[in-house]
């Protein structure tokens, strides 16, 4: 234990469990303690990570008593037990994305963390890639007016690479369905913007993954913003080979601008009143997970807000009602998702 540091534990040490534990060893203000997961160490990749290392959360808890703040990276449906458990042991938690599976566990663990006075973090890095807290800029200097239309696209490729046997990706208990796994940064970024939704309708495809997942693979889904004005999400994850894009188009009163490349990390267009397009700093590379690629590798940020919260009682970047809200979201779009689809629900 470093006593003057910030001491972070990790649970879950696969791709997304590991960039946090780089990403702790780099922080000047951080320290890493221990690395916690059912698998056996040495079939985890981790022994260039310093720290303990522990099979069973709860172990890690009590013997781990130094611990400022727990990483969970774990299965998207262990997330709240995870969270809860830490919370209960009265550490910070570090949710990776989505919070949860159900509006009822953000509130548990929203509950609990008021019960012990400790902080959440969810972890929706994308917010941090320049193109995105431009948008929010304008947005909130309301450059484009009233709110018309908005589309969101969201199309990668997930195939037997990614949902292999051996994986928690694809079942329906831990992974959830393909909008809380691979799309919900984009979700966020959507209410981040222009707020909850309503009028929700859907449509919903499983084209390749019948073999694959337990869940749809595709969906179109529209509905209206309570802030004003019209949206849609177009979702795939059954392009072929590779991922084709992420975007965001904008029509308003004032303006259009639309965001693309793979991972909503290009500005396309701008064209808006009295306004001239300013240049921004490049993108983050995406995470690279060898045979898929993930979204922006901006992890280094949610560790900066977490030193300026407990250092300097900044803000949380990612609250756990936002957290929250993009869970409601998929919820209820999902509450439309045909049993057909479904597999072991």
């Amino acid at each position: 234990m470093i006593e003057n540091k910030i001491n972070c534990a990790v649970i879950g040490c696969g791709h997304i469990g590991k960039r946090h534990a780089e990403m702790i060893m780099r922080n000047s203000r951080t320290h890493l303690v221990a690395l916690c997961d059912v698998q056996p160490k040495e079939n985890l990749n981790i022994s260039n990570f310093p720290g303990n290392f522990h099979s069973d959360i709860q172990q890690l808890l009590s013997e781990e008593s130094n611990i400022d703040v727990v990483h969970i990276c774990t299965p998207n449906g262990l997330h709240a037990a995870h969270a809860n458990l830490a919370l209960l042991a009265g550490k910070h938690v570090v949710i990776e994305k989505p919070m949860a599976l159900t509006v009822a566990d953000c509130d548990s663990i929203i509950a609990n963390a008021a019960i012990h006075n400790k902080s959440i973090f969810c972890v929706m890095q994308n917010r941090f890639s320049p193109p995105s807290v431009w948008l929010k800029n304008m947005i909130s200097e309301n450059r484009l007016g009233q709110i018309y239309m908005v589309q969101v696209n969201c199309f990668w490729n997930r195939d037997e690479r990614y949902y292999h046997k051996n994986t928690w990706h694809g079942k329906n208990d831990l992974d959830g369905g393909t909008l809380f796994t691979q799309f919900s940064h984009f979700i966020d970024t959507m209410v981040w913007l222009f707020g909850d939704i309503e009028n929700i309708q859907t449509q919903f495809a499983d084209f390749n993954h019948q073999s694959l997942t337990d869940f749809e693979d595709s969906g179109n889904i529209t509905f209206s913003f309570k802030n004003g004005g019209i949206g849609s999400v177009h979702y795939s994850s059954a392009v072929y080979q590779q991922n084709f894009e992420s975007s965001i188009r904008i029509i308003g009163e004032k303006g259009t601008i639309a965001i693309g490349g793979q991972y909503m990390n290009e500005v396309k267009y701008c064209h808006v009143e009295n306004y001239t397009m300013p240049e921004l700093k490049p993108t983050a590379a995406p995470n690279n997970y060898g045979p898929y690629i993930g979204s922006a590798a901006n992890h280094h940020f949610i560790i900066d807000n977490i030193v300026d919260v407990l250092d300097n009682n900044g803000a949380i970047a990612t609250t756990a009602e936002e957290g929250k809200l993009v869970v409601s979201v998929i919820e209820r779009i999902y509450a439309q998702r045909p049993d057909y689809l479904l597999k072991n629900k």
